[in-house]
């Protein structure tokens, strides 16, 4: 089966929609938020305000499309991370994989703040959860391979509540998977929030050294 070439308007318009997101998140980057509108995005790049809505009807609609994108960016550095450390455990591969997702979020505090802030009003959260999804389907798949026991997961209620789980997933991965990775992944991206809003500059000048040491503690209570 072969894919039909796409025709030279397509790749112009392809191309205009890639610049339009690059242009939005260079303005996110040095304005924060506040400073991306599409009537600043049109601007930047000499296009009219009208122009703009022929590739993107709202700013909610671009912002869905540019957090999407960071998903994937996210995810990419995290399976690299994985793949990289192939040969090692499960365990020691999920490390490397919170190292790398640290990364990310430290390199690209603006962009974490779009994904992870208060998003803008009218997002469609379900297409935002599909990216998460994604996102956290990376660390499932490593951590399946990696015997996990929990004496309780909290019965039916429990399963009740995990609707939007098995929504995105079905019964790809067991229950007690789920679980102890939302527990864990509390406290690691706790930390790597508060690290990348600056949160724990009151605390420590570094917070690399507390970083491992939560992330070990957080493998050990998988490894159980």
């Amino acid at each position: 089966m072969t894919t039909a070439t796409p025709s030279r308007r397509e790749r112009l318009r392809e191309a205009t929609v890639a610049e339009i997101k690059q242009t939005a998140r260079r303005l996110l980057v040095e304005g924060g938020p506040a400073a991306m509108s599409l009537r600043a995005i049109a601007r930047e790049m000499g296009m009219t305000a009208p122009a703009i809505y022929r590739y993107f009807d709202s700013l909610t609609e671009l912002t869905l499309a540019m957090v999407t994108d960071l998903f994937g960016e996210m995810t990419t550095a995290v399976e690299q991370a994985a793949t990289e450390h192939a040969d090692d455990g499960p365990l020691t591969r999920v490390g490397h994989m919170a190292r790398a997702f640290r990364g990310w979020a430290l390199a690209n505090r603006a962009e974490f703040g779009l994904v992870f802030g208060n998003p803008l009003q009218g997002l469609a959260e379900k297409e935002l959860d599909h990216g998460g999804a994604r996102f956290c389907e990376a660390f499932f798949r490593v951590l399946d391979e990696q015997p996990i026991t929990v004496d309780d997961v909290g019965g039916a209620g429990l399963a009740h509540s995990f609707q939007p789980y098995f929504d995105a997933f079905g019964d790809r991965f067991p229950l007690p998977v789920v679980t102890q990775f939302l527990s864990c992944w509390a406290r690691i991206y706790g930390l790597i929030a508060m690290e990348t809003f600056g949160q724990l500059h009151w605390a420590v000048t570094d917070a690399g050294p507390l970083f491992e040491l939560e992330l070990e503690r957080t493998l050990r209570t998988l490894a159980r």
